[in-house]
């Protein structure tokens, strides 16, 4: 048998080596942390669908994927999807919100901290880029059509519009983009509230480049409906540059 001396001497060492223990699992749990928090702010974040604006595109409910990054650099293009936060008054004002328990609002706040929970997406919206600074767009055209710098534009390929109806838009428009902006119209024409709902704001209707989060690409929730967002390149590909 051991002596009484020995587990002494190993009591000590045990309880180091669980602390050691603890420590890199902390360590550990505070770097994934952080590098959930860099990709959530510079890289990638997770958004859900909130109405059905850009049906049959994106359905309530639908978790999609934005990338912050690119955009940065590259811009953005005629057809991108885009989550933009609030440029003020698009949204009504959110409902009070229960008040709930101490834990479960700092879980929250942790996970919308590392990118894991949504809680901050009520303030954001998501629509299709219809005009970039400077262009000139313009709805309708004797075939229902909006035009881009003078560019027919023929979206019926991707609009969820009624039966037998061809018309790009139900309120005829004139803008020009201010060279810090973007007009953005939703896919699901007869239920959204975009830049066309809005020109009476003073921003109007246009979103400032600066609220805009990224460019969403990919629909990750639920799984049948997993896959990359389409951008609708063919349909934009004649649009000439403005000016």
């Amino acid at each position: 048998m051991r002596s009484d001396a020995a587990e002494s001497a190993e009591r000590p060492a045990r309880r180091r080596g669980a602390l050691v223990f603890l420590r890199d699992v902390l360590v550990i749990v505070l770097i994934a942390a952080l590098v959930s928090f860099v990709v959530k702010t510079f890289i990638v974040r997770s958004f859900y669908i909130p109405s059905g604006s850009m049906e049959r595109t994106l359905m309530i409910d639908d978790r999609i994927l934005v990338d912050e990054l690119t955009p940065v650099w590259a811009g953005y293009d005629h057809g991108d999807v885009v989550v933009f936060k609030d440029p003020g008054g698009w949204l009504p004002p959110a409902p009070q919100r229960p008040a709930r328990p101490f834990v479960v609002e700092a879980a929250d706040w942790v996970l919308t901290f590392v990118g894991l929970s949504t809680s901050d997406a009520q303030d954001h919206l998501v629509k299709r880029v219809i005009g970039l600074p400077g262009d000139h767009v313009v709805c309708c055209n004797a075939l229902g059509q909006l035009t881009i710098n003078g560019s027919p534009v023929d979206e019926t390929t991707y609009l969820n519009l009624p039966p037998g109806d061809t018309m790009a838009s139900d309120i005829d428009f004139d803008v020009t983009v201010p060279v810090d902006a973007i007009w953005v119209m939703g896919d699901n024409r007869d239920r959204s509230q975009d830049s066309r709902a809005h020109r009476e704001l003073p921003g109007g209707g246009f979103v400032p480049l600066e609220n805009v989060v990224g460019r969403a690409f990919l629909t990750t929730w639920p799984l049948d409906r997993f896959g990359l967002i389409d951008t609708q390149d063919d349909v934009f590909r004649s649009v000439p540059e403005a000016g």
